[in-house]
C-alpha cells in the first residue's frame, strides 16, 4: 500500500507539473503569435507539442492509478466473498453432519424403547412359562388326589 500511496503522490506532483506546463504552453502560444522569427515560432511549437504529448500522458497516468484503486477495492471484496462462501460451506457441512447425528439418535432412541419393549416381552414370556408349569403341575395334583380319592371309594 506504501507503494501505492508513493504513486498517488507521484501522479500528485505530476498534475502539478503539467499544470504549469499547460499555463507555460498558454503563454508559448501568446509568444507565437507575437514572435516576428520563424525559427523562434517553431522551436515554441515544438515544446507546445511536447507539453501536450505530456499533458495526455498525465492523464493517462491518472486514469490508470484510479482503475488500480477501483481494483484493489474489488480485489478486497472478492477475498471477502471467498471467505464467506468458504464459512457458508462449513456451516452446510455442519448442519448435515448434524441432521445425521439427529437421525442416529432418533434411530437410537426408538432401538432403546424396543430393547426395553423386548425386554417386557422375555419378562412376561418367562412369567407364562411358569405360569404354564405351575398350571401342569396343579393338573397333574388334581389328577393325583382324585386317583386317590377314587381308591378309598372302592
Amino acid at each position: 500500500m506504501n507503494g501505492l500511496h508513493q504513486d498517488c503522490n507521484t501522479l500528485q506532483h505530476t498534475a502539478t507539473h503539467c499544470s504549469t506546463l499547460q499555463h507555460t504552453a498558454t503563454h508559448c502560444n501568446t509568444l507565437q503569435h507575437t514572435a516576428a522569427h520563424y525559427n523562434t515560432l517553431q522551436h515554441t511549437a515544438t515544446h507546445f507539442n511536447t507539453l501536450q504529448r505530456t499533458a495526455t500522458h498525465c492523464n493517462t497516468l491518472q486514469h490508470t492509478a484510479t482503475h488500480f484503486n477501483t481494483l484493489q477495492r474489488t480485489a478486497t471484496h472478492c477475498k471477502s466473498l471467498q471467505h464467506t462462501a468458504a464459512h457458508c460451506n462449513t456451516l452446510q457441512h455442519t448442519a448435515t453432519h448434524c441432521n445425521v447425528l439427529q437421525h442416529t439418535a432418533t434411530h437410537c432412541n426408538t432401538l432403546q424403547r424396543t430393547a426395553a419393549h423386548c425386554s417386557t416381552l422375555q419378562h412376561t414370556a418367562a412369567h407364562c412359562s411358569t405360569l404354564q408349569h405351575t398350571a401342569h403341575t396343579a393338573t397333574h395334583c388334581n389328577t393325583l388326589q382324585h386317583i386317590k380319592g377314587s381308591r378309598y371309594d372302592v
